[in-house]
């Protein structure tokens, strides 16, 4: 399939129409990198999941792979095995209109150095370096072919930012300082490397997420030894930053004795994250690394949580006729338990939204929620990671 200039512009200014009536585009400069950078040569193919959990590829010449591609959503473009056989992501490109969301968050000008942790397909970067050009524009990967393949495109259409492939963790201290740094993968805590990377009053826009969709995207104002600033008010979620070149391995839950459990009841949801806040500020209470699953067990069905520290608990999908879920669980951290102390917690502060929490980044790791106001009554640490 050959894709003309005509019919891809097309398609790009229909996707800038919708992204603007979502309300989410508003600056006309990112409207016309939205327009003017092709997405489909960032994306020749994704992968969709089936219901058995198998991916099927779909590339250039299927159907609807061009309609796709530029529609406002999230797509898969690659996978990898791990040591169990399975398939995992290790990249995707971000769902156009969160991708303009945080370009807008960082109120860029002209002659701004930018660096973005997670190159991912090369879309991002060309979009930036459509609105700043190539001198401006960082990005990293741990990926070295995706950074490789990425480079290649950017190339194609005349774009040449700088790229390389390296753990993201680290940023880019050569071509530092920044005035800005983005990340389109999640991490459970901000590195500090980040901080000295940034110039002061300068802005990192980074999804914070200490365990499964525990967490949101932040926008932190370097303020001399200090990152400081607020959650956005709309949730969004990124994939974990990678370490190594490699697929992630995947979590398995371990496997718990529901009849040996002690039991209680709740009235709240078995997926915690749809009250998504009070469940990142409950990660501070619970063990450093909790793995979630179902589980079925003589017909009903259960979400599972599973520390490394040997807690459990298993909360009944199907509530009685009052709405009330039963709960088993064990170890030393009665984990659904803290959750429902700090769900308790937010209620009484009459449930505020992302939008009223901020965070506050010291050299040390230190993190500290915050309500309102760094300085209020309300705040909460997140302990340092080890």
């Amino acid at each position: 399939m050959t894709v003309s200039d005509g019919m891809w512009r097309e398609h790009a200014r229909k996707l800038g129409e919708r992204v603007a009536a979502d309300g989410v585009l508003t600056d006309p400069m990112w409207r016309a990198a939205l327009e003017g950078v092709p997405r489909h040569v960032f994306v020749p193919h994704f992968f969709e999941q089936r219901r058995d959990g198998s991916w099927a590829k779909k590339g250039v010449g299927d159907a609807g792979w061009l309609e796709t591609v530029y529609s406002d959503r999230p797509l898969v473009t690659a996978l990898a095995r791990t040591e169990s056989g399975n398939s995992v992501t290790v990249s995707s490109s971000t769902k156009p209109g969160l991708m303009v969301r945080m370009l807008e968050a960082l109120e860029l000008r002209d002659g701004h150095r930018v660096l973005e942790i997670g190159t991912g397909t090369g879309y991002n970067a060309g979009l930036l370096a459509h609105r700043l050009g190539d001198a401006c524009v960082f990005s990293v990967d741990i990926g070295a072919g995706l950074v490789d393949a990425a480079r290649e495109r950017l190339a194609d259409l005349g774009y040449a930012p700088t790229l390389a492939a390296t753990d993201g963790t680290a940023g880019l201290p050569d071509a530092a300082p920044f005035d800005r740094i983005i990340a389109t993968c999640s991490v459970p805590a901000v590195p500090w490397t980040w901080a000295r990377q940034v110039r002061d009053g300068g802005l990192v826009l980074v999804d914070v997420k200490r365990g499964s969709h525990a967490g949101n995207l932040v926008r932190l104002r370097r303020i001399g030894d200090r990152l400081e600033g607020r959650f956005s008010p709309r949730w969004a979620g990124f994939m974990a930053m990678r370490a190594t070149d490699t697929a992630p391995s995947s979590e398995q839950a371990r496997k718990i004795d529901l009849d040996n459990g002690l039991r209680s009841t709740t009235t709240l949801d078995a997926e915690p994250w749809t009250n998504a806040l009070p469940w990142f500020l409950a990660q501070s209470q619970l063990p450093r690394r909790v793995v979630f699953g179902y589980r079925g067990r003589n017909g009903a069905q259960w979400a599972t949580f599973t520390g490394d520290d040997g807690s459990w608990c298993a909360i009944a999908l199907d509530s009685d006729e009052r709405g009330a879920r039963e709960v088993r669980y064990g170890g030393p951290v009665r984990i659904w338990e803290q959750f429902e102390r700090v769900h308790t917690m937010w209620d009484t502060l009459g449930r505020p939204g992302w939008d009223r929490f901020g965070l506050t980044v010291t050299p040390d790791g230190f993190h500290q929620m915050w309500l309102d106001e760094p300085d209020g009554p309300f705040r909460w640490s997140l302990p340092p990671l080890p």
